[in-house]
């Protein structure tokens, strides 16, 4: 059964860091890649970042830039996102998602051809 369980958020003040976990179940995990998505109240979701497969390139939003990093450590079966300089707009319940490559959609942005998320988990920047 495939699994996948983010954790790490929390309330944190502008400028702050937090790094996000997403701990993957029930599949081959080194063969596939893991994007990260966000959806704030009353937006749509947003792609913020992809790690690819066994090259692990890796993708951002523009809206993220180099604030965030997305490594991964196939050893543990864990994508992280590592969130540096943390803006108010990055407030949003954060969701990890498998595909078997990272994907856009056609206006560009990170999108996912799956359906196995995990529940997420609420990042809340306010001063």
């Amino acid at each position: 059964q495939v699994q996948l369980v983010e954790s790490g958020g929390g309330f944190v003040q502008p400028g702050g860091s937090l790094r996000l976990s997403c701990v993957a179940s029930g599949f081959p995990f080194m063969y596939y890649a893991i994007t990260w998505f966000r959806q704030a109240p009353g937006k749509e979701r947003e792609g913020v970042s992809c790690i690819s497969d066994a090259d692990a390139n890796t993708y951002y939003s523009d809206s993220v830039g180099d604030r965030f990093t997305i490594p991964r450590d196939n050893t543990k079966n864990t994508v992280f996102l590592q969130m540096n300089n943390l803006k108010p707009e990055d407030t949003a319940v954060y969701y990890c998602a498998r595909d078997v490559h990272c994907r856009w959609s056609k206006t560009g942005n990170l999108t996912v051809g799956t359906n196995y998320w995990g529940k997420g988990t609420l990042i809340t920047v306010s001063a």
